[in-house]
């Protein structure tokens, strides 16, 4: 029995490209193969090539079909000849890149023969990471479900045998025929790897290009595809997946013919609103902002209906509105550039956050200020969304592409954000004004990737925009001063944001939960994973959310808070997130570094730590100096939240761990990080206060108070947090 079964599907190829395609195949360093040619009663010499490569070598096995019946019943004709312990599909359009077989060979034996093999095509879109060979080495789709989103093509994988023929795996007629197969697979996989080498070189024509009407088959194949998964988790990431395909299909030019079009957006319409229903939305998913971020057809076949005259509008507002963004964009420079020539207002500080939501660095940075600059005149730039929930009393709103923007952004003594300045803006300040950047948070992975920036240009002009940066401690710092080189002045001062979690009370923690409709009796865990922008978006949750919950049983709340979020208005903000929360459940997410002021339990979940510090970059290695446990499964982290021999709040090993991360990464936040800044921007450093170690590290109290945790339901009044050293003067209204 060979090693491998290399199917190549012939369909009106011409004689060169089937020669270098079976060459490509036959003349691999690997003889331990056979490789099956099936000519689907093509035209031409194609029959009479693969009879000449059949009599020179015994290795192929020629295949001809009557009629053209398609790559799928071709392939099918083809698996029922195959004997191989591994089968390989290649078009004869395609060749496999020299070393291929035995460079497969190598990575099936060194990871015990998995059931599939997923590597590389000449394409180049697949995402960074999703190949890395890092630990571990086998594996199934639920340890990296990124893996969902590569493209299903039959051509990036090997596939045992003996899977294909325990499922009853075969291709399904119609052209898109790899869309059910591959997920299938994929999905009944009980071992998977990955080679990160380029093993097919693809040809620039596909060699069986759907046409005019053969591209409705896509809604076909689908179908088939959702009518075999039955998990909600699989179904959610396939929807998203299904949305996006079909998105790109309708708006590639001259793909579709103009009468097929349509057909082809109401048929896809009632599809997607077919499939969503029973589909749900995975745990980390908020479809309202994914909806924001697709193109304009995601959002119409996420419709469920498409009436003609809803599309007639939604074609046109996009082109519209286009238009009147370059007469407003340039309106907003003109309306910049003549306020430069008027005095700066040294009452005036604009606030810039990067979403518009009342939160963050930002927000304690304003209300910090009108509590102790009351001669400030704050404004803070944001849509009319935001409105209903800045606090009272609290800063003026401005739209962000009106003309009393361009009037602030031009005469504002103080300009603070945590995002990049705007564009209008010039790369160095005027003469007087302050700009201050406060970033986001403390940071794991690297800011600008493992390479480096993608546009250093326009980073360094950025860079000349700050007079000032914030920083929350010394790994801050260094961090900074590597990713953002500059003249500017860095104010290691503390997290202000963080300030809220060192001075709350125990009423302010049960006052949060209320407000957020907590039970009294729960016992709330925070699930926080890292944002993974390698991964293709939507991300797929990297915990079965739903399935732990539901093993944790009666009494536990798992809350999650999806990394691609971004804050809005009305949602609750990531710090009353973890004011609620009695654990801290994240792999690599920054609040990782504020929730530990709380002194309450953290788990860090580091499951696919070797992809994320090879594919996103790091600037800590985590694993070496962890608030808490490490846990690599899913079956890790359950045994540890419900093992009564070991509860979290009496493990002195992780109440060490979190008093050693304190002191090593929040030696600074004693709760009046803010006070620090707005006296050293906005009161020309007149009494900044110093430092003061928040005095006690012991744990806080557990849920319930000391009473051993008990599996089931029991009384959570919340952890009290770490009190502060000194007072915060107090801010009025909102959450930052």
């Amino acid at each position: 029995m060979p090693r491998f079964s290399v199917i190549v599907t012939v369909h009106q190829a011409s004689a060169e490209q089937l020669h270098a395609a079976l060459t490509s195949v036959l003349g691999q360093r690997l003889a331990d193969l056979e490789l099956i040619a099936v000519d689907e009663a093509s035209s031409g010499t194609s029959d009479q090539v693969i009879r000449g490569y059949a009599a020179a070598d015994h290795r192929l096995v020629r295949v001809r079909l009557p009629y053209p019946a398609g790559p799928g019943a071709a392939r099918n004709a083809a698996l029922e000849r195959a004997r191989g312990t591994y089968v390989l599909f290649l078009d004869a359009t395609d060749t496999l890149a020299p070393g291929a077989l035995p460079a497969i060979d190598a990575r099936l034996r060194a990871t015990g023969d998995p059931q599939l093999l997923l590597f590389r095509d000449t394409t180049g879109d697949a995402p960074r990471g999703l190949y890395s060979q890092q630990p571990p080495e086998v594996m199934t789709l639920a340890d990296r479900p990124g893996l969902l989103w590569l493209d299903p093509a039959a051509h990036t994988r090997a596939h045992r045998r003996d899977l294909l023929d325990r499922l009853g795996l075969r291709f399904p007629p119609g052209h898109y025929e790899h869309i059910p197969f591959g997920p299938q697979a994929l999905l009944a996989a009980g071992s998977v790897a990955v080679l990160d080498r380029c093993c097919v070189r693809r040809a620039a024509m596909p060699a069986h290009p759907p046409r005019g009407r053969e591209h409705l088959d896509v809604l076909r194949q689908y179908d088939r595809l959702f009518s075999t998964v039955t998990a909600p988790r699989w179904r959610a990431a396939l929807y998203h997946r299904m949305v996006a395909h079909l998105t790109e299909l309708h708006q590639r030019p001259g793909l579709l013919p103009p009468a097929t079009r349509a057909e082809f957006f109401r048929r896809a319409a009632a599809l997607c609103a077919r499939h969503r229903a029973t589909s749900g939305a995975t745990a980390l998913t908020d479809a309202r902002s994914r909806t924001r971020s697709l193109p304009v057809l995601a959002r119409r076949l996420r419709a469920t209906t498409a009436r003609t005259v809803r599309r007639a509008v939604r074609f046109l507002l996009p082109r519209l509105a286009a238009c009147g963004r370059g007469v407003r964009a340039a309106a907003f420079h003109l309306h910049y550039r003549l306020h430069l020539l008027r005095p700066l207002r040294p009452e005036l500080a604009v606030f810039l956050p990067a979403t518009g939501a009342y939160t963050g660095h930002p927000a304690a940075l304003e209300a910090t200020a009108r509590a102790l600059a009351p001669h400030l005149r704050t404004v803070w730039v944001a849509g009319p969304e935001h409105a209903p929930h800045l606090p009272d009393g609290g800063p003026r709103r401005l739209h962000p592409h009106s003309p009393a923007t361009a009037r602030a952004l031009a005469r504002a003594r103080y300009l603070i954000s945590d995002a990049p300045f705007p564009g209008s803006v010039p790369r160095a300040p005027r003469t007087g004004q302050l700009r201050l950047q406060t970033h986001t948070g403390t940071p794991i992975a690297r800011p600008h990737g493992p390479d480096g920036p993608a546009d250093l240009p326009s980073l360094l002009r950025q860079i000349d925009c700050w007079t000032a940066a914030l920083s929350a401690g010394p790994h801050a710092t260094r961090t900074a001063r590597h990713a953002y080189p500059g003249t500017y002045a860095l104010l290691e001062y503390g997290s202000p944001q963080a300030d809220r979690l060192v001075t709350a009370t125990a009423e302010d923690v049960r006052a949060v939960r209320a407000r957020l409709g907590i039970p009294e009796e729960a016992l709330v865990l925070l699930y926080a994973p890292a944002e993974r922008p390698y991964e293709p978006a939507p991300a797929i949750p990297r915990l079965d959310v739903p399935g732990l919950a539901a093993r944790l049983g009666p009494g536990h709340l798992l809350l999650t808070h999806a990394p691609e979020t971004p804050p809005a208005a009305g949602r609750p903000s990531l710090i009353e997130l973890c004011l609620a929360a009695d654990v801290l459940i994240t792999d690599y997410h920054p609040v990782i570094f504020d929730y530990a002021l709380l002194d309450r339990p953290i788990v860090v979940h580091a499951e696919d730590w070797a992809d994320y510090r090879t594919a996103r970059g790091v600037c800590l290695e985590l694993p070496d100096c962890p608030p808490g446990p490490v846990t690599r499964t899913e079956d890790e982290l359950l045994a540890l939240l419900t093992d009564p021999a070991r509860p979290l709040w009496h493990d002195p090993a992780a109440a060490r761990r979190r008093a050693a991360f304190r002191a090593r990464f929040a030696s600074g936040d004693d709760g009046r990080a803010a006070e620090r800044v707005v006296r050293e921007v906005f009161l020309d450093g007149r009494s900044v206060p110093p430092v003061t170690p928040p005095a006690g590290d012991g744990p806080r109290p557990e849920p319930g108070g000391a009473q051993p945790r008990q599996p089931r339901a029991h009384r959570v009044t919340g952890p009290e947090p770490r009190r502060a050293a000194g007072p915060v003067p107090a801010r009025q209204g909102g959450a930052p």
